[in-house]
């Protein structure tokens, strides 16, 4: 492939691009192929629409000796927001801010993992019909991107990369430069090199670890996220040590995906152990067995677990505190001894979606008087939240600052003084069990403490000592002899209700 003149002899200064790739070459073997291979001729920059923006491709360099190509993509941050469909993972980012101001237009992610299948589809596949001996054959490759999300840090960067044959080096980069005292962020610099690979399996390999290490898809993860993993993993992902967490971030931590995606994997793995199709070992079970019947999702048994503690408690006003996007509100609509339910929420856009959750511009009258959803911030007194049977805070506290807890007890605790309190939080020690959760990781990305079950018991204690409670604990979800269960449920029944019960 010509290129014009003397490219090759001085590199473009770059700054920060999203990702390039380089090909060592010499006379008998050009590093100028790689243009051939990924059928973008070095002497053009070209440009793609997107979804999300404009990914742009073109050449820094391009010499016998040595042969860049860098992948530029430019988002569109008002397209994220119109096409955004999900909420939290699998989707756009979840609050109204981030919609705009984020990390998309600066790293590596799913985004790009998009733009670098769509721009360089015919690379991915290994179809090159001007040069499919170099297609088919192991090149010296060297892949940087410049600022890589990786939550798991750089050593899950090296647990992902380096079995599949890459020498990695992953640089933390600084929160900043001028105060090396904040630490690092939970960005990497990444340079991979690797001689042993073709371009298709280095292609696939991005476009699948991307987002995995980013652990933020921005689209919703439907069930033919599956056959792209299977298609993109074919050849290295059935015998990856890390292919657990590896389907598991790619779905989104989607169950019912994830395990079809298991599924496929292990039957892969067997077929090639055994030397075989996938086909002649499938056969064991024929099409009209009925389904396994499915594991009950932590968040249904801790919603049973709270009405159930209502129910005992005889509680018949309730509020949610916290409420959400409304599910324990629509789960107390579904019995009739709960008369009155208060949804409360300080955002605004959560309470929309409850609304749209619970139908209320189509709910019966009747049903309607039942349920009321308002804004309002907990870290304050208010005095429409005194006189209730019973308040509801489930998975909210570890929502808070530590400084804020205080604010928040008062509120509860102390002025709304409902007769019964019912608190649910997560279980730090349990999170070992979660073989998707990185080593020291929380739970969710807006939690801002997980407590271990003596920590809530301590807290909790307190908190009925100072306002006058008695307190129980109880396990929600199964409780593991050693680690305990994965959520922890505090009850508070105010000590003048025992009393006066008593008498």
């Amino acid at each position: 492939m010509k290129t014009g003149g003397q490219r090759g002899a001085r590199a473009v200064r770059l700054g920060h691009v999203f990702l390039t790739i380089s090909l060592s070459g010499d006379a008998a073997n050009p590093a100028t192929d790689l243009g051939y291979l990924l059928h973008k001729h070095p002497d053009k920059a070209q440009r793609f629409s997107t979804s999300y923006g404009t990914a742009h491709v073109f050449y820094p360099e391009a010499g016998d000796a040595r042969c860049t190509a860098a992948l530029l993509l430019e988002t569109d941050p008002a397209a994220l927001v119109r096409r955004g469909k999900g909420k939290g993972r699998g989707g756009a980012p979840d609050a109204a801010l981030a919609q705009y101001v984020n990390d998309r237009p600066y790293a590596a992610s799913s985004l790009l993992a998009v733009a670098l299948s769509g721009v360089f589809s015919s690379a991915m596949r290994g179809v090159c019909a001007a040069r499919p001996e170099r297609a088919a054959a192991p090149l010296p490759l060297r892949i940087e991107v410049p600022a890589l999300p990786a939550r798991g840090g750089v050593p899950l960067v090296r647990a992902l990369f380096e079995p599949l044959g890459w020498r990695v080096d992953a640089e933390p980069v600084p929160l900043d430069t001028e105060f090396p005292q904040w630490g690092d962020s939970r960005y990497v610099r990444l340079v991979l090199a690797s001689e042993t690979l073709t371009l298709a399996e280095a292609l696939r390999h991005l476009y699948v670890l991307l987002p995995v290490l980013d652990d933020a898809k921005h689209y919703w993860v439907s069930a033919d996220e599956v056959d792209k993993l299977l298609r993109a993993g074919e050849g290295w992902l059935p015998g990856h040590p890390e292919q657990q967490l590896i389907t598991s971030r790619y779905l989104s931590r989607r169950w019912s995906l994830t395990r079809q995606a298991r599924e496929a994997l292990e039957l892969v793995r067997l077929a090639e152990a055994d030397d075989s199709e996938v086909e002649e070992i499938d056969n064991a079970v024929g099409e009209e067995t009925e389904a396994e019947e499915k594991p009950t999702p932590l968040a249904v048994r801790r919603r049973a677990a709270i009405v159930g503690a209502l129910r005992a408690a005889g509680a018949a006003r309730v509020l949610d505190l916290g409420c959400g996007q409304g599910q324990l509100v629509q789960e107390l609509l579904k019995d009739i001894r709960f008369t009155e339910i208060v949804g409360v929420d300080v955002s605004v856009r959560a309470l929309t979606i409850a609304a749209r959750r619970l139908k209320l511009d189509r709910m019966g009258e009747r049903q309607a008087s039942r349920v009321q959803l308002t804004q309002g911030s907990l870290a304050y007194t208010d005095k429409r939240l005194k006189g209730y049977d019973a308040a509801v805070l489930s998975e909210v506290i570890e929502h808070l600052d530590l400084p804020r807890l205080p604010a928040l007890e008062y509120a509860v605790f102390g002025h709304a003084r409902p007769r019964t309190v019912v608190v649910t939080t997560p279980n730090v020690e349990y999170n070992v069990r979660w073989e998707t959760l990185p080593a020291g990781h929380v739970r969710h990305g807006d939690h801002r403490f997980e407590w271990t079950r003596a920590e809530f018991r301590a807290w909790a204690t307190d908190v009925a000592e100072r306002h006058g409670y008695d307190v129980e604990f109880a396990p929600v979800g199964p409780d593991d002899p050693e680690v305990g269960p994965p959520t922890q449920l505090a009850l508070f029944t105010i000590r003048a209700e025992k009393e006066a019960k008593a008498a």
